[in-house]
């Protein structure tokens, strides 16, 4: 990752835009507002760029990028940044967004966690689903890091060993996928018979050597330091079965909050932030892109939230320059 020095010494930043979420949404908002020729920083709590790709799937294949038949998740992140880093933004890792207020200009003023003040013309909200923690496998907690995990960044970690992965939903059944053919074995266990996986990936699965447990739970977990075995709790014939296991993969889904933005007066719906066409919000230089945003029609995809962070940089471009397009040209046009 590439970083440039601040704009100024101290705790204190002076900016063109500010995006709060360093996920694909927001680095390609960082590439697009460059291109407009506009002093950008991206601040994200995560340590790293990628936001959930970077945390939850690096490994995973991603099939839904315009022009990629298939691309990791870490290889689009390594992209993205390479994209944006032709026009040298200022990345702040590990900093959360705390506090908004605005100067007598009409700037957002943002506070962060590290006591840094970040003035910016215009803020662009790319934060995903916000600040994300897993749900946990309670009869597992003791062995969180040695064997069980919440996330797959590293599939060799799981190399030769008896995987058994919880849950139901895309996550779950696309690293059951990619572990198939590294673990000695793969079990999927969920604690109903329907799937919030894409039918697709499902029938990938059943026509694998991945033996997958339907109403099921995990009721014990056991070991020795490390896991080595769980407990099967079948919930129809009332019977426990037990499974070796070196690594349990607990795929449940997270819960997921807004954190200090909550209280910064946006309109929000069900934990997403509403924006018109423009993705402003309703706080003023204030915008938002991604799947963190809603609107009627809103289809969370990284696509879309391409489409919606260049939206947004073009628009507060013309906020902070009256003189400025909204819509600058193509790129191609540009060249030579």
């Amino acid at each position: 990752m590439t970083t440039t020095p601040l704009a100024s010494t101290g705790t204190e930043l002076d900016v063109d835009i500010l995006i709060i979420g360093a996920g694909p949404a927001g680095l390609y908002g960082a590439y697009y507002a460059g291109f407009r020729g506009l002093r950008v920083a991206v601040i994200d709590a995560l340590a790293e760029p990628g936001g959930q790709v970077s945390a939850m799937y690096p490994e995973k294949a991603i099939l839904d990028i315009a022009g990629f038949p298939s691309v990791r998740g870490r290889d689009l992140v390594e992209g993205l940044l390479a994209q944006a880093d032709q026009f040298g933004p200022t990345y702040l890792m590990g900093e959360q967004a705390q506090s908004l207020t605005h100067d007598a200009a009409g700037n957002a003023v943002v506070g962060t966690s590290k006591g840094r003040s970040i003035t910016a013309g215009a803020v662009i909200i790319t934060g995903g689903i916000g600040t994300f923690t897993p749900r946990p496998l309670t009869r597992g907690l003791d062995f969180l890091d040695r064997g069980l995990s919440y996330f797959v960044p590293d599939l060799s970690a799981h190399v030769g060993k008896d995987v058994v992965i919880v849950g139901g939903g895309d996550s779950a059944f696309d690293w059951a996928i990619h572990l198939e053919s590294m673990a000695r074995s793969v079990t999927l266990v969920h604690r109903r018979d329907k799937f919030r996986a894409h039918k697709s990936t499902v029938a990938k699965v059943y026509d694998s050597s991945v033996q997958v447990l339907v109403n099921a739970d995990v009721s014990d977990v056991r070991g020795n330091g490390w896991i080595s075995e769980v407990d099967i709790a079948h919930k129809l014939d009332k019977t426990t079965t037990t499974i070796p296991a070196q690594s349990v993969i607990a795929a449940l889904g997270f819960t997921a909050d807004l954190g200090p933005m909550a209280e910064w007066g946006i309109d929000i719906d069900t934990r997403h932030i509403v924006v018109n066409t423009r993705m402003e919000t309703n706080v003023r230089r204030v915008y938002a892109a991604g799947d963190i945003t809603d609107y009627p029609g809103k289809v969370r995809l990284i696509a879309v939230g391409f489409g919606e962070a260049a939206t947004a940089v073009n628009n507060a471009a013309a906020v902070l320059d009256p003189e400025a397009e909204i819509f600058p040209g193509h790129s191609t046009e540009q060249e030579g």
